[in-house]
Formats: structure tokens, sequence, C-alpha cells
């Protein structure tokens, strides 16, 4: 399987392409990164439309002082909504790109993404049907943070990321990142939630003690 067959086999909005579309996609190019690898960094110029076949990419904002807010995870078979923002506004990139696992992608040029949106009705579709997706989670993820209590935040963080033996393994500054909030925040609601006895605290951990309760906030209207 060459590099576009493989590309629009990981898509079904690309698998009936009109020829416009196949041909502008044969100049994507297919790149492997390994984990940790800096994908795109704040301020940088945008020149490529991603698309992601495997793996996962992590898009993190980062104010003055350093704290971090994940956004969104780019994930198998999947694209970038501010990439997309960028291309097509031509600004800079507002946030960060790092892959978390290894990751293989296709970048298309901007010449090339430019042509796909006069060019090809399918492509133009498959870019803004993808946008379309992503922005609606990055706005759920937006009033989560402005209008949703920390505690529900919280719970619902934990029963979705629990592992094997319901134990979660991440530190409190790891929560914070993923939750758009300070670690100190986290600190004291997890303290709150052992204090409860519905988890266990130790280092990098917590085990889940009663997780009916935790349910029923995270589901709390």
């Amino acid at each position: 399987m060459n590099d576009v067959s493989q590309l629009t086999a990981s898509f079904p909005l690309l698998e009936q392409l009109d020829d416009a579309g196949v041909k502008i996609l044969s100049q994507a190019k297919r790149v492997d990164l390994p984990a940790g690898q800096v994908v795109f960094q704040q301020g940088n110029a945008c020149h490529h439309f991603i698309i992601v076949t495997s793996g996962v990419v992590k898009v993190l904002g980062r104010n003055a002082n350093g704290r971090e807010l994940i956004l969104y995870r780019i994930e198998n078979q999947g694209t970038c909504v501010l990439t997309t923002s960028c291309l097509l506004g031509g600004e800079a990139y507002p946030a960060e790109g790092i892959t978390e696992t290894d990751v293989t992608a296709f970048l298309l040029p901007l010449s090339d993404f430019q042509r796909a949106m006069t060019d090809s009705s399918g492509l133009r579709q498959f870019i803004f049907d993808s946008y379309g997706e992503r922005l609606a989670k990055l706005i759920t993820l937006v009033q989560e943070i402005a209008f949703e209590r920390i505690e529900k935040r919280l719970a619902r963080y934990l029963i979705e990321h629990v592992g094997p033996g319901s134990v979660l393994l991440r530190s409190h500054q790891e929560i914070a990142d993923e939750l758009g909030t300070a670690r100190e925040v986290i600190s004291r609601q997890l303290k709150a939630f052992e204090q409860k006895e519905w988890v266990a605290l130790g280092r990098n951990q917590v085990l889940f003690l009663n997780k009916g309760a935790l349910r029923n906030t995270a589901l709390d209207h």
C-alpha cells in the first residue's frame, strides 16, 4: 500500500475522494515521530495541514507564568483544529503540539491545502467536517472550565481515567494540566475526597475506595 492509499484507507470520508483530491493528497509527506517530539510551537508560522493516522499528539496552551492547559489531543485518524484555523486565517500557532506516543502523520503543504479548498469538494468537505467536530469539543472544554464546579470536573476525570485495580497513576500537577487549573486546587479537592473516604492518596497515584460516590458527583446536575 502506497502512502496515499494508506492515508485514504484511514479515513472513510477520503475513500471516495474525487480525482483532484487524490492528486492533492499525493503531495502529502509522511512523517514518523517519536514520543516527546515537538510538532509545532506557540508563535510558529503554520505551513502544513496535519493528518494523524496513528498515535497521539497533545495540544496545550501555556501562559506567561508557564502554567499549561491541555486543549485537546489529536488521536488516531485525526486532524488539528488549531492548524486548520491558522491555515485559514494566516495566523501563527497559539499553542504547542507534542507527541504523547510514537506518531505517524501526513503533512500537506500550505499551497496544496489552499488548492484543496478550491479544487476538491471532497477534500474540502473532509477538512471542514474534521474542523467542526474538533471545534465543538474545544468549545465544550471552555464551557466546562468556565461554568462547572471543580469537584464535578475532577470526579468525572477520575472516573474516565481510572486504570486497572481501581488506581489512577497521575501526579496532582498532571491532573491540574488536564483540567486547566492549579495544582493546589487539585490537591485540595483530592484531599477533600480522601476525607470523605472516596479515595486514598499515594505518591503520584489515586486509589478508588468509593467509585459510586465519585460517579454520582460526576453526574450531579
